[in-house]
């Protein structure tokens, strides 16, 4: 990839016929909409044997700024990811690791459990199955990257982190409200998120001294709903309707940076995220 560009490989199991996140880019591209709030689509490239898609470097042009990564939706596993509904022992045995008392009796009795019970647990375990976003990386400027942030799932959690990425930056604070109004407006408006699935998306926010910016980025599990078939990316999701709540979890983004309480002028450590509970 050349200054300003990045290379992403395609994800495994893809082909050149099947590319849901090729597929989605071009598509966004040519929309008039959308095209401002993905990173820029440059081409899809063949290097070394694999599969690429070029896109933008959203990094580029900022300097030692503040980054977070932010998954979006309720759901962020494909329907047919969860279609088997045979009881394993070794998503049992997951579950029981990260919660020896996640299992019901029966699920104990049989030492077993389905790959949407696993994967709704999963989500419940973090903040996107009651808020409908959960964030997944956090970089602070001469840093290292936030921890821990898998713990991160109330409400109170989330306000702390965001406030600590945002420090007492109120500037900051004002322009990625906008953008994110912005880009919820757009979405709501664009034909292509009327037909199709959006689960897995992150929102991308970077800012630094001079610069705002977010972005919707990772279309891999994006996916055309059946025909007839309509999401409004807000009701609460049951096996078949294809909702993700990827705008539910949009608004609940946009008020949690609207109203966590940020740190007074020299106090930007008092913001630490509690997560003993």
């Amino acid at each position: 990839a050349g200054p300003g560009t990045v290379w992403k490989r395609r994800a495994p199991g893809d082909t050149s016929l099947h590319n849901p996140e090729r597929d989605a880019y071009e598509a966004l591209a040519a929309c008039p909409h959308m095209r401002s709030v993905i990173p820029r689509y440059y081409r899809e490239l063949e290097y070394g044997g694999e599969q690429f898609i070029e896109l933008q470097d959203l990094l580029h042009g900022f300097r030692d700024p503040h980054v977070m990564d932010i998954k979006m939706g309720t759901r962020t596993f494909l329907e047919d990811e969860v279609s088997n509904a045979r009881a394993r022992t070794d998503l049992y045995d997951k579950m029981v690791r990260l919660d020896p008392n996640a299992p019901t009796e029966s699920e104990h009795a049989a030492r077993a459990v389905t790959k949407l019970r696993y994967m709704q647990f999963r989500e419940q375990q973090s903040s996107s199955a009651e808020q409908g976003f959960r964030i997944e990386a956090v970089k602070l400027p001469g840093q290292p990257p936030l921890t821990d942030l898998q713990k991160v799932r109330e409400p109170h959690q989330l306000a702390a982190t965001v406030a600590r990425f945002l420090g007492n930056d109120e500037r900051a604070r004002r322009q990625i409200i906008a953008r994110l109004r912005e880009i919820r407006d757009l979405f709501e408006r664009s034909d292509f998120f009327k037909t199709h699935e959006i689960v897995g998306s992150s929102i991308f926010i970077i800012y630094d001294d001079e610069r705002v910016g977010a972005w919707l980025i990772d279309f891999a599990k994006t996916r055309r709903v059946p025909e007839g078939a309509k999401v409004n990316h807000r009701a609460t999701w049951k096996q078949g309707n294809h909702e993700e709540g990827f705008l539910y979890g949009l608004d609940r983004l946009i008020h949690t940076m609207e109203t966590a309480q940020l740190p007074t002028s020299g106090d930007e450590t008092a913001t630490e995220p509690d997560v003993s509970r």
